[in-house]
């Protein structure tokens, strides 16, 4: 019996042809040879070098995003290196393999016995790889190679990692190995430095566009560019992430035209004109219409998420238009909604677009983890629409600044008071900042003398100066002197501190000064570590700075905002409001 066809069942009935299974797309046209690779040129030329003057490598890492075609492209390399071509009298590897010998047949149909591939997804252990490590010492059953493609390499244990390490750095003439990982900063730089690494890069979107365009012409598929090109941007690169939408729109409008409105709907996604509607209103402080427009793109099947991302994106496009004339993303080019977009960007600052950016961040978080996503999409959207009403920080400092240099000059025109300090972390603001940096200094200048370590700031300086960084972090952090007296030294180590502390304090100070040190170490009592007097005295700060009136007006004007730093005005910074004032 045929075994296409199905068995009469002694009804009288005529057998039936089976139907045949319906492959899709990102298998139908899943590319055969290096010709049918989108968007690696780099990777193709490289090997096409490589194969044209023998220099082969034994292993090859590919990296990449989903669907870029990093098993694919293992695939063909096994086909490459041991195609005999269509007479079978082929003797050495070829960058173009035939497709119809043997060979590239059965490592098509993932068949072949001598080209093994292994999931590190569902195999992760040294038992697994000791079955590689020992079949790589057989010769090859038929083909010219032996070949392993482990597939998301980065999952193997590190037992199994440190087992493969030595076969993969010495392997036998015959054996060749292609790992695939989308996570290559998860793959120990042992296994690295020992393959020869790709980078599969994501398919720009005007060639991914044209990639199935070119299918949808095989398939016999009317489908609209526009269309085409809301799929390619939905894959964000990926071929096959593509190919598997394009599968889905297909089927979503079977036997008619594929419309973008058809497929924006598909997708979950919001027209490019109305996101716009929806972002002019909402910094233009129309709420109510803005909460309207969300709701109808909500009837219509908008994802909320999804909405969040493309304010997100035309934020981004509008900015990118704003700093860089010209600049193409988000909207096409040439479209009408990029030329509004462009016009609304003229009208918009870059402090604006930076806060709407940073609270529209904030906003899809909230999104993504609320239980109803719409009632958190309209929170952020109000939240960033009456923030559009706020002038900007700059301008109410400045307001707040000129309005207390009014009041001085009113009660003590003739002799102003002097600006209060403001914050700073990076700049000495205590006589112990200063006398570290002043030891630091006379130490570089005369490093041969014998330098006189008076404090626990004038060895940490000593050790900043001779390069000993970690050793100077260890005497801040971790160090609570009890004493300091000629060449003796005595403190209580932190918790943190390490056992070696005390002897190599002990040895380098004997190299940086000439002089044979004693440190001992005690176990209770001691002053605070130097990062802690550091600390202390910033807090202090911090506090007296908060309980001045300017300061206070500022902090009660913006709750949540916090004094992160502390500093004193040079002479040369101090703005002159009384000077002025007394020209007018």
């Amino acid at each position: 019996m045929d075994e296409t066809s199905e068995p009469s069942l002694g009804l009288g009935l005529e057998p039936q042809p089976r139907a045949e299974a319906y492959r899709v797309l990102a298998r139908k046209y899943r590319p055969q040879d290096f010709t049918g690779l989108i968007g690696q040129e780099a990777l193709v030329r490289t090997l096409k070098n490589a194969f044209a003057t023998g220099r082969i490598a034994h292993a090859f890492m590919l990296t990449g995003v989903r669907g870029v075609g990093k098993t694919t492209t293992a695939r063909i390399i096994a086909r490459a290196l041991n195609c005999i071509g269509p007479d079978g009298t082929r003797k050495e590897p070829t960058i173009a393999p035939c497709g119809v010998c043997d060979p590239c047949i059965a490592i098509a149909e993932s068949r072949h016995v001598d080209v093994q591939e292994m999931d590190a997804a569902s195999r992760t252990g040294i038992d697994d790889v000791r079955e590689i490590i020992e079949g790589v010492r057989y010769a090859p059953a038929s083909a010219r190679y032996k070949i392993y493609i482990i597939d998301e390499v980065h999952m193997l244990s590190k037992q199994a990692f440190n087992g493969l390490l030595k076969t993969l750095e010495e392997p036998p003439p015959h054996v060749k190995f292609v790992f695939a990982t989308t996570e290559i900063r998860k793959v120990p730089v042992t296994v690295l430095s020992r393959c020869q690494r790709f980078d599969l890069r994501r398919i720009e979107t005007p060639e991914l566009v044209s990639h199935l365009a070119g299918i949808a012409e095989k398939e016999h598929v009317n489908i609209e560019p526009a269309a085409l090109a809301l799929v390619a941007r939905a894959a964000e690169g990926s071929v096959r992430d593509a190919l598997s939408l394009l599968d889905q729109a297909m089927a979503h409008e079977e036997g008619e035209a594929i419309s973008a409105e058809s497929v924006r709907s598909m997708l979950g996604l919001a027209d490019r004109g109305r996101v716009l509607d929806l972002f002019e209103k909402v910094l233009g402080g129309r709420i109510a219409e803005a909460l309207t427009d969300l709701s109808e793109l909500y009837d219509r099947g908008a994802d909320p998420l999804v909405v969040m991302q493309d304010l997100l994106e035309t934020t981004h496009f509008l900015t990118r238009v704003k700093v860089a004339p010209g600049a193409e993303g988000f909207f096409d080019g040439g479209s009408g909604e990029a030329k509004r977009a462009a016009e609304m960007a003229a009208k918009l600052t870059v402090p604006t677009l930076t806060r709407t950016w940073q609270m529209l961040l904030k906003g899809l978080f909230e999104v993504r983890d609320a239980a109803r996503p719409i009632a958190a999409a309209e929170m952020a959207l109000i939240r960033l629409a009456y923030a559009a009403d706020l002038p900007p920080t700059e301008k109410i400092v400045r307001e707040l600044l000129d309005s207390s240099a009014a009041e001085q000059r009113a009660s003590r025109p003739s002799a102003p008071a002097p600006p209060a300090p403001r914050a700073q972390t990076n700049s000495p603001s205590s006589s112990q900042p200063r006398t570290q940096a002043v030891s630091a200094t006379a130490l570089e200048s005369a490093p041969q003398t014998g330098p006189t370590l008076r404090s626990l700031e004038d060895i940490a300086a000593l050790a900043a100066a001779k390069g000993a960084a970690v050793l100077k972090v260890h005497i801040e952090n971790d160090m609570h002197l009890l004493r300091l007296e000629g060449a003796q030294i005595e403190f209580r180590p932190s918790p943190r501190a390490p056992r070696s502390l005390a002897g190599d304090l002990a040895q380098k100070l004997k190299d940086w000064t000439g002089t044979r040190w004693v440190v001992t170490v005690a176990r209770e009592g001691g002053a605070p570590t130097l990062s802690e007097q550091k600390n202390s005295t910033r807090a202090a700060k911090i506090e007296a700075v908060s309980q001045e009136p300017l300061v206070r007006a500022v902090l009660d004007r913006f709750p949540g905002a916090e004094i992160v730093a502390v500093r004193e005005r040079a002479e040369q910074d101090i703005a002159q409001p009384t000077d002025e004032s007394s020209s007018e």
